[in-house]
């Protein structure tokens, strides 16, 4: 019996942990390395050549899952790259196949549909559920002009996004952008979002974190 080497990307630890755990339980499965974001997961798929990584999507660094695939692609030429996100937006979803994923898993799914989308991904085929599926072949025959970036926030929400990390309340940033508080509100929904956070506390260190990286280029 092959041994399904395992590379597993996910910036949130306690999710990481969690698939490293499950892994660790399946008999023709091995976790050959564990990475935070797309920078780390190059390195450590340079290192070990896994058969599989599994890669979140969505990670609060601008070398984002989709980024990263064509690098993985040059480090590792035969690894087989599984895509794991919490949503199926279509933009991002053709633009990762397009890149080279070849399965797509909502985070959502059983450990049933994870382990079997593995399988067929070591083989050598496509794991797609129907309905993201679906959205690529219209995205192929209908091409949208919505283009993917790993920032996708408007300019509003990116003033919004500013002032939160400046430790603003609402009713402070609707004075600030000249908008009702309620507005202030939508924005920040938004924000959490298309981010993929939690809540205000994630969002402030996600915009403190990326103008760091800023400053640095």
């Amino acid at each position: 019996m092959k041994t399904i080497r395992i590379l597993v990307v996910d910036n949130e630890s306690l999710v990481r942990d969690g698939f490293v755990m499950l892994l660790s339980f399946q008999p023709d499965m091995k976790v050959v390395g564990e990475a935070r974001d797309g920078t780390e997961a190059v390195e450590i798929a340079r290192q070990t050549k896994p058969d599989i990584i599994l890669l979140d999507l969505h990670m609060p660094n601008p070398y984002d899952g989709v980024k990263a695939i064509p690098n993985l692609k040059n480090a590792s030429p035969d690894s087989r790259i599984l895509i794991l996100t919490s949503f199926d937006n279509t933009p991002e979803v053709y633009q990762s196949i397009k890149s080279g994923a070849m399965g797509f898993l909502l985070k959502g799914m059983t450990k049933d549909q994870l382990l079997e989308a593995i399988h067929d991904v070591a083989k050598g085929k496509a794991s797609i559920p129907p309905h993201i599926a679906m959205k690529v072949i219209n995205e192929m025959e209908h091409p949208t002009e919505e283009v993917y970036t790993a920032n996708p926030l408007t300019p509003r929400e990116r003033d919004t996004l500013n002032l939160l990390a400046l430790g603003h309340s609402n009713q402070e940033i609707g004075a600030t952008l000249f908008v009702h508080e309620r507005t202030v509100a939508k924005y920040v929904s938004s924000i959490l979002s298309k981010l993929h956070l939690a809540n205000r506390t994630q969002a402030a260190l996600y915009a403190r974190n990326e103008k760091k990286d800023d400053n640095k280029k």
